[in-house]
Formats: structure tokens, C-alpha cells, sequence
């Protein structure tokens, strides 16, 4: 059987879903709305915004596609899903109810609670008066989060209180985040290192993906402001077999059985952005959709037929138990345009990708880029994910960074420490291996 395929998005995401489906057996067509420069070459772009879900609808029904594959959270918190499936078409990501998981932490905060999923406390507040008065009370460090969607920049973590002040009136005051921070989380701040832990879900099935680690902060050393994600790698050396199961059992299987006593399906993926504390796994967030850039590290070590599994999470099928990865690490650097993310440029010039993708193991997934005459010139802030696969992560820091030096265009920014940490662990676990010195 031939499926034709729609993948809503137009970002770093959706090229790397675009890459994953194309290698996949049983790929009829392949559309992606909107799509961007670099998805233009893989699937044949639609001029329909991931927004217009009626529009994309439409498209769905006069050209008969059998599977439509949502990467943007916005689409899903706006019910897409459930249109989709009200007008009889198969689309792979959870319905409204479900998506407020990630539409309202508030929410996502209720259900932990009544799962008994390890989470940090948290209070939420629809004043600036009240809000203050807790920060006051409670002293910092705290995390401030805007209830809604805020494109991965509607957090802060307040070291003082002074800074936890400041993004309250943002919020309320400032209106920086419109809806999305009407409604305010003021957060217990948890210390450990954080990990991005994915599964895809047919109702109650569960398929675990491999663990990602991302970079939001804009400069090395995670320095300088959040931004919606600079670099990533898979696999998280620090995330042992051990942690995984403990995750899928604390986490993910209770957050699912909670779901179902609500009779809310879920068929789609689980994000959970997780903090590896000294008290164990604790979840910080939950997302309902492919992570960015996290995709764009996991479908490059995807050997599992991901059309199959995403046809079949869709119908509420059975899924594969475990999938099958690459055994070599893979990372990925974004590159991204200047003045991001307080602005970005746009219209620049992007030189280069063909050189960066003739390095061995490189794929450059595009993000905010769009073509102009045939010319590829920068969209938005984050601009190009480069992916590369390795035997060691040494190897795919190495070839990654190669053809982030191929690319070039005005004012790019990128960090320089992307997997660096995983690349020491390597060497430090070869010394220890070897009987030589234990210092990284």
C-alpha cells in the first residue's frame, strides 16, 4: 500500500519528519504546508499556513491524503486534530483536550498532580498582585512560565527576586506574551541536568523514542537569553537504561492512564522535558508534538520504518514495543540569524549548503529560510539545524562543526559547545576503560 502524506509546518521539525518519511517505504506523495526552501527539495511544498486548519483540511480531502502529520504545537492546541477527524481524515497528533497539556502548564500541573508524576511545586496566578506577594514570600531562585504557548520563550529562571519581579511584569503588565502569560506558573526551581524524553502514543500504547539533550540558552556555557533551541544530541550518555524504564513507569505510563480516565485519546507524541535531580527524574514540562531541534538529532539514528509508526499511532494501532536507532551518536548545531532571539534578519543571503552537505553523515535541515529566485535567503531566527552522524560523538561534533564552517551568511550565530559534555563522558569512560587518568 502507497500512502500519500501531509506534514504540517514549515520549520526544522517538519524537515527532518519530511527526511524520516521520504527514506520510508510505502511513500506515495509527500506534501508539507508551508514547508520552506530546503523542505521544497524533499516534498512538494502547499501554499497553506499550519495555522489555517480548515484550509489544510480542504487540501486534505480534494487530494485524498491518507495521513497527515502535525510538527507545530499551535495547530493542535487549535483542535486540528479533532476537525481532521470529524471530516474522516487520518492525522497523526493528539485532539485539543489532549494538547492543553502543553497549551496550559497550569493544566499539565493538574494532571501530574493527580497521576503522581515527580514534578517541582508550582503555583499559578492571574495577578500581578498576588503573584508578587508569593515571590515575596517565598524568595528566589524560582522559575516564572506563562500559562500558554510563548514559543519556547515564555520562561524564567530567577535567580533573584528582583528577576523574578521583572518577568511577572512582563507578563502582566508588559503583555509580552499576550494570552499565553494572562495566567502566570511561579515554579520551585530544580538543579540537574535536563533531558528531552519522547514517546509516540496510540491511546494507551506506548512506543519510547531515544533520549536528546538540547541547548536553550543563545551563548556557550549557557549563557545570555532562552531562545526555542540551539543545538542538540542523542544519545544522553547520563541517561542510563535504568532511568529510561524509571521514566516510562513514573512518567509517561501514569501521565497516559490519567488521559484514559479522562476518556481523552491521545494519538501522537509525549514530550516530556525532564530534570535529572538528586531526588530522581522530575518532569519540567510537557509537550505535545516532535520536539525542535530535537527531531532533527532522532530521525537521522531512526532505523524504524517511521511512516509505518506514525500510520499506525494515527489509527490507534498496535506499535512496535522498541525502535531501532543507529548505534553512532548524532548532533545537531543551529545556526541562526542576526540579532536572534530578541529579532531576526531576514532576506540574507545563505551560501554554502551544498559544501556542508557533501561532509559525511551531514543533513541540513532548514528552519527559517525561504528562496528567492532560486536563491536561499534566511525567514527567521533560527535558520538551519546541521545534523551530522559519527561513531563516536568526538567524530560527530567533528563533522557537524565542519559543515557549520561551510555555511556562511551575515551576522549567522551558532554556539560551539554543542554535545561537548557527551564528548568528554566518551573520553573519560575510554580512560577509565583503558586504566588511564579519570579527569576529564
Amino acid at each position: 500500500m502507497s500512502l500519500d502524506v501531509l506534514v504540517v509546518g514549515g520549520g526544522g521539525r517538519e524537515h527532518a519528519l519530511v527526511s524520516g518519511l521520504r527514506r520510508s517505504p510505502g511513500l506515495g506523495r509527500l506534501f508539507c504546508a508551508p514547508g520552506n526552501a530546503g523542505i521544497g527539495r524533499d516534498a512538494t511544498p502547499v501554499s497553506i499556513e499550519a495555522e489555517d486548519i480548515e484550509g489544510l483540511a480542504d487540501f486534505a480531502l480534494r487530494e485524498a491524503i491518507d495521513l497527515t502529520v502535525v510538527g507545530p504545537e499551535a495547530p493542535l492546541v487549535a483542535g486540528i486534530a479533532d476537525l481532521f477527524r470529524r471530516r474522516g481524515l487520518t492525522i497523526f497528533g493528539p485532539g485539543r483536550e489532549a494538547a492543553l497539556l502543553e497549551g496550559s502548564k497550569a493544566f499539565a500541573k493538574e494532571v501530574m498532580a493527580a497521576a503522581g508524576v515527580p514534578t517541582g511545586a508550582a503555583r499559578a496566578f492571574a495577578d500581578l498582585e498576588s503573584a508578587s506577594a508569593y515571590v515575596q514570600a517565598h524568595g528566589a531562585p524560582l522559575v516564572i512560565k506563562a500559562d500558554g504557548l510563548a514559543a519556547g520563550k515564555g520562561v524564567t529562571v530567577a535567580q533573584t527576586t528582583e528577576e523574578a519581579e521583572a518577568a511577572l511584569r512582563a507578563c502582566f503588565l508588559e503583555d509580552r506574551f499576550g494570552p499565553a502569560g494572562r495566567t502566570v506558573l511561579v515554579e520551585e526551581c530544580l538543579v540537574g541536568e535536563e533531558v528531552s524524553f519522547l514517546a509516540i502514543l496510540s491511546d494507551g500504547q506506548v512506543l519510547p523514542l531515544e533520549p536528546a539533550q538540547d541547548y536553550k540558552r543563545i551563548f556557550d556555557r549557557d549563557q545570555g537569553p532562552n531562545t526555542g533551541g540551539m543545538g542538540c544530541y542523542s544519545p544522553v550518555p547520563s541517561f542510563t537504561p535504568t532511568l529510561r524504564e524509571q521514566v516510562i513507569r513514573s512518567v509517561v505510563k501514569p501521565t497516559v492512564a490519567e488521559l484514559e480516565r479522562r476518556a481523552i485519546s491521545f494519538r501522537g507524541v509525549l514530550y516530556a522535558g525532564l530534570i535529572l535531580t538528586s531526588g530522581g527524574p522530575k518532569v519540567l514540562e510537557f509537550n505535545c508534538r516532535f520536539g525542535d531541534p530535537e527531531t532533527q538529532a532522532l530521525i537521522p539514528r531512526l532505523r524504524t520504518n517511521l511512516l509505518q509508526v506514525l500510520w499506525a499511532a494515527a489509527r490507534g494501532e498496535t506499535l512496535p514495543l522498541e525502535g531501532e536507532w543507529s548505534s553512532g551518536p548524532c548532533v545537531g548545531v543551529v545556526m541562526a540569524s542576526r540579532g536572534y532571539p530578541a529579532s531576526s534578519s531576514k532576506g540574507d543571503v545563505v551560501s554554502g549548503l551544498d559544501r556542508a552537505a557533501a561532509v559525511p553523515g551531514v543533513q541540513v535541515f532548514h528552519s527559517g529560510t525561504a528562496s528567492i529566485d532560486g536563491t536561499v535567503v534566511t525567514a527567521g531566527g533560527r535558520v538551519l539545524t546541521v545534523s551530522a552522524l559519527g561513531q563516536s560523538f568526538a567524530e560527530a561534533r567533528r563533522l557537524a562543526y565542519r559543515a557549520v564552517a561551510a555555511i556562511d551568511f551575515p551576522g549567522a550565530q551558532h554556539r560551539t559547545d554543542i554535545a561537548l559534555r557527551a564528548e568528554q563522558s566518551e573520553v573519560s569512560g575510554k580512560e577509565r576503560r583503558d586504566g588511564g587518568p579519570t579527569d576529564a
